[in-house]
């Protein structure tokens, strides 16, 4: 265990202190903070810390929610300068680049040769590295699977075994349990990804309107194989017979010939998101003008007005046209709307619960958070598959996001709550996901992983992390085992 400062650390390699972020703004830590730029400045930063014994962690652009890529007291590796597209081949849609590009990169510069990315999150920023660490699902994840079941192989830069090149036929162990591996078992430093073919640049969108959320499950499972997309938007508000109203999205790519001018909806400019609300008032400032309404209030009367517009509005048989970006990055509509959220920031808790179990599960989460006072103020509801990665959250069934206000107050009654519904997730044999999580306790994930799992991962952590070098806030808070070692 490292006994150095963080100044000592940041003079010895001078590098600057600062304060890391989640990107829901409710967690925080200070580190000594570097922006590699080549696989030997990693390298270099590895073998100091490991002669030192100061714990590394791995940082993108900072787009999961709770401490995944904080490491207090130690150093962040910062991806985002190591950012270079290497390659990409317009007939196959194979795309090789380094770890720091971002999904906004890649579609910039596939989509006006009709590529794709084939599995997005939220928002266009993540980096590819933050991605492949947290196996990133989107809203076709029971159609195509996660990020990782796109990637055809990716080189990793281990502390004990240097620079190894993974795919499903060479070091397949490594390659199924560093996707998703949450950052523990070496650094991401070239990934080659395949693209999805498009014949446009806009989908056919429908929305509809669910009463409840048995409604909307139904609907995910009987409309599942008639679309490539299905989201649905959750009120958690109502109770009793209303519970869980909400409005589904769902989308299909557009066949080869259904779009007459391809050519310029798949143009950079028709992919662009509005920079205005209106066309008048700056998209940049909408913000402010939501902090009013961040209270319980605000937000029931909020979304009984989506919801009513949305009965109103729907358009079920009657698809309209939507860009990819525009239908994919809602969460970049309005810049930093998370600070609307105030001081305290928001956490968003995440669950995901097998198909036969989530009628139950799902209402019982959001009558919990009535009974306990704090009903959250977005719920997002997706349909998933199971995949083949070691520590994977995806299951054959439904997951489920809460987005709950921080505040001084709150934070102690809100982390009891989501360890509360940690167990009522844990007895229905579900997952969480560490993108998204803040609040997760040590003996949660041991019910939620199988211990042969678990055992696995930690046998890979010894062979290529024996001393645990690579930690975040995140790991020493959820598998303290896995970072047992000398350093930190």
């Amino acid at each position: 265990m490292t006994s150095m400062e963080i100044g000592d650390i940041a003079a010895e390699l001078g590098l600057p202190v600062d304060r890391v972020w989640g990107w829901g703004l409710s967690t925080s830590s200070g580190s000594a903070i570097s922006k590699p730029t080549s696989v030997d400045e990693v390298a270099r930063i590895l073998t100091w810390a490991s002669e030192h014994g100061v714990p590394v962690a791995f940082r993108g652009s900072g787009c999961s929610y709770g401490d995944a890529s904080q490491n207090e007291g130690g150093i962040v590796l910062d991806a985002t300068a190591f950012a270079r597209i290497k390659s990409f081949d317009i007939d196959s849609g194979l795309l090789v680049a380094e770890p720091g590009v971002t999904l906004e990169q890649i579609w910039r510069r596939s989509v006006p040769m009709g590529w794709w990315p084939p599995v997005v999150s939220g928002t266009m920023y993540p980096t590819l590295g933050g991605l492949l660490s947290m196996n990133v699902h989107g809203k076709n994840n029971w159609q195509v699977g996660t990020i990782g079941s796109w990637v055809r192989s990716f080189r990793l830069l281990t502390v004990t075994s240097g620079e190894l090149l993974c795919s499903p036929e060479e070091n397949a162990d490594l390659f199924y349990a560093a996707i998703g591996g949450f950052g523990m078992l070496g650094c991401f430093t070239e990934v080659t990804l395949q693209l999805k073919k498009i014949y446009s640049g806009c989908l056919d969108v429908e929305a509809i309107a669910t009463p409840d959320l048995q409604h909307m499950i139904s609907f995910f499972d009987t409309e599942k194989d008639n679309w490539d997309y299905l989201v649905g938007w959750v009120d958690c508000f109502p109770r009793g017979k209303r519970l869980g109203r909400g409005l589904v999205h769902a989308a299909r790519y557009l066949a080869e010939g259904e779009d007459e001018n391809p050519r310029e909806s798949m143009s950079v400019d028709a992919q662009d998101l509005p920079m205005h609300l209106l066309g008048v008032v700056p998209k940049a400032v909408m913000w402010r003008f939501l902090k009013p309404f961040m209270n319980n209030f605000g937000m029931r009367a909020i979304n009984a007005a989506k919801y009513h517009s949305g009965v109103f509005s729907q358009t079920r048989g009657r698809p309209h046209r939507q860009s990819h970006a525009a239908f994919a990055f809602l969460l970049d509509y309005v810049p930093d709307w998370k600070k609307a959220y105030g001081k305290g920031g928001l956490i968003q808790y995440q669950t995901f619960v097998p198909r036969e179990r989530a009628h139950e599960v799902h209402p019982q989460l959001i009558a919990l958070c009535h009974d306990a006072g704090m009903v959250p103020y977005l719920g997002v509801y997706k349909r998933h598959r199971p995949d083949s990665f070691l520590m994977t959250h995806a299951v054959d069934g439904f997951s489920f996001a809460m987005d709950f206000k921080v505040t001084a107050a709150n934070r102690e009654r809100l982390w009891q709550l989501t360890h509360r519904l940690d167990g009522v997730l844990a007895d229905a044999g579900g997952r969480l996901y560490f993108a998204k999580d803040a609040t997760m306790l040590a003996e949660t994930a041991g019910r939620i992983w199988p211990a042969e799992v678990l055992g696995r991962f930690k046998a890979l952590k010894e062979r290529y992390d024996p001393d645990g070098l690579l930690q975040t806030n995140l790991s020493r808070r959820v598998f303290p085992e896995f970072t047992d070692g000398t350093a930190g």
